[in-house]
């Protein structure tokens, strides 16, 4: 520690409170504008002559197909990489925070210093500050410029840092014990949360995150979707988690037809106006003014819907005001996930008694008794999620149990989605011949079907498997359950590699599927829409609740239960 921190700590010790992002001291007066934008590779034009204004008080959520440039938008607004043509300006003095992908940059530092670099200007005061004042020889010139900085450091409410840092890292799941720790000692997960910390540090004017609920549990997530929803600065984000974009988004900015559409409101306004939108445009004989009384008519009810909501609306603009012309259907397509039991489940589904796991001595459920009715959906929750994985790989038979036993119905049949699917694409096949191998009928067309109606078509069915992409074998995976005809499905965090499109689609067939769901997930929405019944694995027990996620996670008896058995 040098002499400075030394000082410091002395005379004003870590103070103990926590300014956040939405903090009343400081409220950004400017904004990132775009000018004729334009983006191309070669050839391939992603969008072009962009001209939009992103405002303080608002969270933008970019939505896009993959490969339609979510991505490199945010890597041209950062100015990470330059655009074709036009220009990206922020108001002077304004400091832009992006969320940092690269999980290695910062191993030889500290989990505190790497959320402390977070705040650029900060830690260059902080540190030729230290420098200054670890000198030796310090001159009447060290002294003006020592004045100087200290100024500048308490405008910037540098002695409430490091208390600022820890309470964000606290907030993300990140115990104190490990704030001193080295980030090459940290997890994989705990990085992403260390960078997303560093990332949100300092009250950034502009705030840039690409996929920050990736490999956060639902609680952080939840405890991320508040903090946001109160920022009162320029925030942009992409994200495939439908409910993180809905609590947070006061706009939805969709990349399409090779072009930018703002839209006020969040990803379920645009989703259910874009699927009107398709609705009509199949509709090739109604009049136009009938479309339009219908489009009107949807805005005023999603809007009266909003403001009832448990979601931020207080700063969105009025839905009226959108032009209906500008609905129109999205250019996506969305994959035709369909599962069709062959047969009815009788009465017995499934009877666990007396389960256990653990890993390398350490117990991940203990004891574990429940029986599967008829028409259960259920989501599996835990605080660390191999518990569920454990728990599916059990039931599978793929695992041994420490102890206890398991007993299927006669009338089940089970197609099981792994958390890990790697040993199954080890293989140089194409698409067509892996998937025969989990097919009683090895003919082409009915193969192609499959693949087909996982957006496979053309010359896509003859790629190996082993160079597919992380959302091109989940479909495969996908194509490979529907053939089974299976009455029980088991779904290990199913959203997993998914785009929006692809998870949209199977959230909706879920919700008809007229068979039994065994499924554990991140994701808010999915876990919302399709389970009717929760259980949460814990090294002392479970809690099992027919009730719906938001009920159970907002019920005082669920919570005093929670907090007894953990």
């Amino acid at each position: 520690m040098t002499v400075f921190q030394c000082m410091r700590f002395k005379l004003f010790g870590i103070q103990k409170f926590f300014v956040p992002l939405h903090s009343e001291n400081r409220r950004p007066q400017y904004m990132i504008a775009v000018n004729n934008l334009g983006i191309q590779f070669g050839k391939r034009v992603l969008f072009q002559d962009v001209n939009l204004k992103f405002t303080p008080g608002n969270c933008y959520g970019i939505i896009g197909a993959n490969g339609a440039g979510k991505s490199t938008l945010m890597r041209i607004l950062s100015d990470q990489l330059s655009p074709t043509h036009g220009t990206v300006t922020q108001g002077p003095g304004e400091r832009m925070s992006v969320l940092e992908q690269d999980h290695f940059k910062y191993d030889d530092c500290t989990v505190i210093e790497t959320v402390l670099r977070g705040h650029t200007v900060l830690w260059d005061i902080m540190q030729e500050k230290d420098a200054l004042y670890a000198k030796e020889d310090f001159t009447d010139e060290d002294g003006i410029r020592a004045s100087e900085l200290e100024e500048r450091f308490a405008e910037l409410e540098g002695w409430n840092a490091e208390s600022d840092a820890a309470a964000l890292l606290s907030g993300l799941g990140i115990k104190e014990d490990k704030h001193y720790t080295l980030m090459r000692d940290m997890s994989g997960n705990e990085k992403v949360r260390v960078l997303l910390a560093k990332a949100l540090f300092g009250n950034p004017d502009n705030l840039l995150l690409d996929e920050p609920t990736n490999d956060l549990d639902l609680d952080t997530v939840a405890w991320l979707e508040d903090y946001l929803s109160k920022a009162e600065n320029t925030v942009l984000v992409v994200s495939h988690d439908r409910h993180f974009l809905d609590a947070v988004s006061t706009h939805t900015l969709d990349i399409d037809y090779n072009k930018l559409t703002l839209f006020a409101g969040n990803y379920s306004f645009w989703y259910e106006s874009s699927q009107l939108a398709l609705r009509q445009q199949q509709q090739a004989n109604k009049k136009a003014e009938e479309k339009r009384k219908e489009l009107l008519e949807f805005i005023q009810r999603f809007s009266a819907n909003v403001a009832k909501s448990k979601q931020t609306t207080s700063r969105k603009k009025m839905l009226e005001k959108l032009n209906v012309e500008e609905i129109q259907p999205s250019s996506r397509r969305y994959p035709g996930i369909i599962f069709t039991p062959q047969r009815e489940p009788g009465n017995k589904i499934l009877e666990v008694k007396g389960l256990s796991a653990s890993i390398d001595g350490e117990v991940l459920f203990n004891d574990v008794n429940f029986q599967v009715e008829k028409g259960d959906k259920i989501a599996f929750l835990s605080r660390d999620p191999r518990a569920m994985t454990a728990l599916f790989e059990i039931i599978s038979g793929n695992r041994k149990p420490d102890a206890g036993t398991y007993e299927w119905g006669q009338t089940i049949t089970t197609a099981y989605l792994p958390l890990d699917n790697t040993g199954f694409f080890n293989t140089d096949l194409n698409l067509v011949d892996w998937l025969a191998q989990y097919s009683d009928d090895s003919s082409e067309i009915y193969l192609k079907g499959f693949l087909g109606k996982m957006l496979f078509s053309g010359e896509e069915v003859l790629k190996k498997a082993s160079v597919l992409s992380g959302g091109e074998k989940m479909r495969c995976m996908i194509a490979r359950m529907m053939m089974t005809d299976a009455n029980t499905l088991i779904l290990d965090s199913p959203t997993n590699h998914l785009d929006l499109e692809s998870i949209q689609a199977f959230n909706n067939t879920l919700r008809v599927f007229k068979g039994d769901i065994l499924m554990s997930s991140h994701d808010h929405e999915f876990i919302q829409t399709v389970a009717n019944r929760i259980i949460e694995l814990t090294p002392n027990g479970i809690i099992d609740k027919m009730m719906d996620y938001d009920d159970y996670i907002s019920d005082p008896k669920v919570l005093a239960a929670r907090e007894k058995i953990y």
